[in-house]
């Protein structure tokens, strides 16, 4: 098995990912995550690093966006996002 440090790259507390924590009181979590991970992967990494138990993940691919620095155009990198739901009981407590 991969390094789980190495599939999941961050934690993102975003305004989204805290609504998606009180909404009917779920407990889903966005990390960002290595592109080349599948969600059998992202799962055990969540449960080896943070000692909770993964309902489910579900992951997409999210775009890079265009930006432009004095006249030439770029973009950023594409980079994948998994949202964890969590069992009933479990919670992540590294979140702020």
């Amino acid at each position: 098995m991969k390094d789980p440090y190495t599939i999941i790259k961050n934690l993102l507390d975003t305004e989204k990912s805290r609504n998606l924590n009180e909404a009917e009181g779920r407990k889903k979590y966005l990390f960002e995550v290595a592109m080349k991970a599948n969600k059998l992967e992202i799962k055990k990494a969540v449960e080896e690093i943070y000692k909770v138990k993964v309902e489910s993940v579900n992951t997409m691919v999210m775009r890079g966006k265009k930006k432009r620095v004095r006249h030439q155009e770029g973009l950023t990198p594409n980079w994948k996002k998994a949202v964890v739901s969590l069992a009933k009981d479990n919670k992540i407590e590294n979140v702020t």
